[in-house]
């Protein structure tokens, strides 16, 4: 065999082989959106008619610690305070940890809600940087509120150790400090905790979806509007396709690896069990999902796992390239960091769908793609020097794959019009239709090159979060 030959048959072999990964990927998709679609819909149907009021009337409704870090959130920790101050619930503290701020988040806080430092001292259960104080208001309309005022140290996985140390109640809500919640949220996520189930409720994640471009008054979503920044609005549809899509879909087959850390509710003593959150983690609410798992079927225990598609969360999402760049490449660090602390888990028949399914498609289908992807291009470069690749061929193949990337988005949009309907303007949805036909030009080559860059920075041993600088709700 000639050495020509020899390239030739590689060439042809590796070609295939993409081929063929390309083609179980999007099956893959597709698989979820028909477990999920009709999920979807049965779930509604179940709760559109559903009357909360006996929930928050109830003496079984569990007390609830919502606990929020914020780090340099001057911008939005008022609207934030004020959303959570005054959810539709009787029985919960809310928790605002003020993680070493270096802007006006602490004195903000404490000028708005009339604080006091008290004498209270933390137990410490879990680790966490030392606690320079804890606040309480002197305004009993503020009597839920605890403020914790905390060293920095890196983390965010640091701060919400901090928070379950302080908190008093049974479960705990992780939501982030830039969150809007709806009036009810907590009547919907406490409701799968009452229920009769097989097996006790561990965790329970909830959909978060963009607040960007929102109309925002008093703490309270008052119009729901596309935001106008590109970047944002790709990220609408990327949390479309994630929520109402993607995490149905897993949770329906019992192998969902994350709960959001924007916006999920936890059995508090479960965490503490497991240790808490990893406080060196850059993923911190996938890796902790994955550690309370894996225990619990290491301690040969059954538990559930629920997932509310009701629109309870919006958050503000990076709104230009820089940040969202930053925050990319946290997440690939993320991911990597936290299959490869469980690697054990991989293809272990022990922890069933999860270790059989789950973690291999998080690591091949949405870590690896990406280095796949860079190799795929490496090999058409190389074809195309040596004369050995079809154009047409090549053209027929972008264009299915494009066709389906723009196909996918389409069925994120037409779960939230059959559900939901949040963007009620015409404008709004040709807006998101444009950038779902635009997002594989300019959007795809962002999430690309950002993953090829979080895998160099954690073979680097690069630790800790980069800072992500928030404009607030009111810029849109």
């Amino acid at each position: 065999m000639s050495f020509l030959e020899f390239l030739q048959f590689w060439f042809h072999t590796l070609s295939i082989s993409m081929l063929l990964f390309s083609l179980l990927v999007m099956s893959s998709y597709l698989l979820l959106v028909i477990l999920a679609l009709p999920d979807l819909k049965k779930y509604q149907k179940k709760n559109e008619l559903l009357n909360y009021q006996p929930v928050l009337n109830s003496p079984l409704a569990p007390w609830v610690s919502v606990i929020a870090p914020a780090y340099n959130e001057a911008n939005s920790i008022d609207d934030a305070v004020r959303s959570l101050m005054n959810l539709n619930y009787h029985q919960y503290e809310l928790i605002v940890i003020n993680d070493g701020s270096k802007d006006e988040t602490l004195a903000i806080i404490k000028e708005k809600y009339e604080l006091y430092l008290t004498d209270e001292e933390p137990i410490y259960h879990l680790p966490c940087a030392d606690i320079i104080g804890i606040y309480r208001s002197k305004n009993p309309a503020f009597s839920k509120l605890v403020v914790i005022d905390k060293k920095n140290a890196g983390s965010k996985a640091d701060a919400m150790n901090a928070g379950i140390n302080v908190c008093q109640h049974p479960y705990f809500v992780a939501i982030d400090a830039d969150c809007i919640l709806d009036k009810n949220t907590l009547l919907v996520l406490s409701k799968p905790f009452m229920e009769n189930r097989k097996h006790p409720l561990i965790a329970a994640g909830g959909v978060v979806r963009v607040a960007n471009g929102c109309k925002v008054e008093g703490g309270q979503m008052k119009e729901i509007r596309v935001p106008n920044s590109f970047w944002a609005r790709i990220q609408v549809l990327e949390y479309l396709r994630a929520f109402l899509i993607g995490r149905i879909a897993w949770n329906k087959m019992d192998g969902l690896l994350i709960v959001s850390g924007a916006f999920g509710m936890f059995d508090k003593q479960t965490v503490i069990d497991c240790g808490g959150y990893y406080t060196k983690s850059i993923g911190e609410d996938m890796e902790l999902v994955v550690r309370m798992r894996k225990m619990m079927r290491n301690q040969g225990r059954d538990y559930e796992i629920a997932f509310i598609p009701d629109p309870l969360c919006w958050t503000e999402v990076p709104g230009n390239l820089n940040i969202l760049a930053k925050q990319r490449r946290r997440w690939s660090r993320g991911t990597i960091q936290t299959i490869w602390l469980h690697r054990e888990m991989f293809f272990n028949p022990k922890y069933r769908f999860l270790g059989l399914i789950s973690v291999p498609y998080w690591f091949f289908f949405e870590y690896l793609a990406p280095m796949i992807e860079f190799f795929g291009i490496f090999i058409t470069i190389l074809l195309g020097v040596y004369g050995m690749i079809s154009w047409k061929f090549l053209i027929l193949i972008q264009t299915f794959i494009y066709s389906f990337s723009v196909m996918f988005s389409f069925f994120g949009l037409y779960a939230e019009e059959q559900s939901y309907h949040q963007y009620a303007e015409p404008r709004d949805i040709r807006k998101l239709v444009i950038a779902a036909i635009l997002e594989p030009f300019l959007f795809h080559p962002i999430v690309f090159i950002t993953a090829i860059q979080g895998l160099w920075e954690m073979l680097r041993g690069k630790e800790g979060w980069a800072e992500m600088k928030k404009e607030g709700f009111s810029n849109g």
